[in-house]
Formats: C-alpha cells, structure tokens, sequence
C-alpha cells in the first residue's frame, strides 16, 4: 500500500507590474521539489515584486540596501499548526535581466530562482557549505527541468571593468564601456572637490581698547613757542679810579 502524499497549498501575489509565471508553468516544479525535499510540507508562498520593494525587504530583513534577485523566509511552525514551508519573493525584474545576460526567457530564470529558494527554505546555504547546496541545485534543474543549470553566484554577469550606478529613484544598474568609464570621471570629480584646500589665514592686529561710551578726542596743542631771552648788558667797567 503506497502512502500518499498531503496535498500541498501555494500561494501566489504580485506586487509588480511585469508578470511572472504561475500555476500552470511552475505548480509541478514546486510539488516535485515538495516530494523530493519536504515531503511533509503543505504549503508555500510565492510573492513577485519590483526592484523597489526588493530593496526594501533586503534592508529590512539583511541590512543591505540594494535589491537582489530573490529571497527566502522560512517558518518554524509549531507542534499543530498548519505546516507552511515558507515564503519565497522574487524579483521580476532582475530576472528579466539575468535571462537577457544569460539567452534565456524569464520564466526559465525564474525556474532557477525557485529551486534556489526552496532549498533555503529547507535550511541549506551556500555562503557557509562547502558546495553541496550549488551542487544539489544543478542535480535538481537537471531531473526536475531536463534542463542544464543556470550559472547562479553572489555577482552574476558582472563584465570586467563593469560600474554599479545608482539611479534616481535609488535604482542600481550595472554599465559597461562608456558609460562606466564617464562613471569613473564622474566619481574623480567628486573626490576632488571634497579635497580641502588650506587658506593661508593673516594674523589679526590687537584690538585697542576703549571705555565705556563715545571715544575722545585727543586735545591738539598749538606747538610751543620758543622763548628767546636776551641778555641785559652788563655795566662797563673802566680802569678810572675815582
């Protein structure tokens, strides 16, 4: 008598303008990776949304302030509550522009972006193993797609000498030739103008001092005059004695 699996609830939101496939294109991927990995799981959620609201949770939830193609929030669910798996929220996007970078369409980058998640919703990571989680993905997109795997790495895509710039409404692109090289003389300017540049300041003359209401005046004097005494003659002596 074989045993029967739970039946097993995914919802789906949007938060985004562009589309994301859904039930028809990715509902057997999700069940096959329930049977395959979460066997007692019985359900999940699948949020898409834009470059916008990525950013916010990845500041929120990561303390990074750029958007990233998906994410993954499990849940421990306690001994009688209902076993959801977690929470997986995907870019559309970036994954549009993965699947430019990459010749594919989107529905297969999102593929890719789904097997990731669900295998952190199931408590691997590869920024701490030793490669079995990237490994165990290319195994799944193989058996589960009978598709080649997606490269998928921290920085994907990223041509050398290759800038992020940053947008107005706080958006991060990445540019190449031209535009990146304008970038970087751009960003020479601002570094130059930050530079300070000493004044050569001129000690100030001692203040005089003053009293206490209106400044006087200092008195001019006439010069003085020069007092020229004469001198009275003396009585004439003779050598008469009378």
């Amino acid at each position: 008598m074989t045993q029967t699996q739970p039946p097993f609830t995914i919802d789906w939101s949007t938060r985004s303008k562009m589309r994301g496939p859904g039930e028809q294109s990715l509902g057997k991927l999700l069940r096959g990776l329930r049977d395959r990995l979460a066997p007692e799981a019985q359900g999940i959620s699948l949020t898409y949304v834009d470059d916008r609201g990525m950013r916010k949770l990845n500041r929120e939830h990561r303390g990074k302030s750029m958007t990233t193609d998906v994410l993954s929030f499990p849940t421990s669910s306690e001994k009688g509550a209902f076993p959801h798996l977690g929470d997986v929220v995907i870019s559309l996007p970036t994954a549009e522009k993965m699947a430019k970078k990459f010749g594919v369409s989107r529905r297969r980058e999102v593929e890719t972006l789904v097997i990731h998640a669900f295998l952190h919703l199931c408590g691997h990571d590869h920024e701490t193993d030793r490669g079995e989680m990237m490994a165990l993905q290319s195994q799944l997109e193989r058996e589960l797609l009978d598709e080649e795997p997606l490269a998928m790495s921290l920085k994907r895509g990223r041509k050398p000498g290759s800038k992020v710039k940053k947008l107005k409404d706080g958006t991060r692109v990445v540019v190449t030739g031209r535009a990146a090289a304008a970038l970087v003389r751009r960003e020479h300017v601002k570094k130059e103008k930050k530079v300070k540049v000493r004044k050569v300041v001129k000690p100030k003359e001692a203040a005089v001092k003053r009293g206490p209401g209106r400044p006087r005046k200092e008195a001019t004097r006439p010069p003085a005059k020069r007092v020229v005494r004469r001198r009275r003659p003396s009585p004439s002596r003779s050598g008469v004695i009378s």
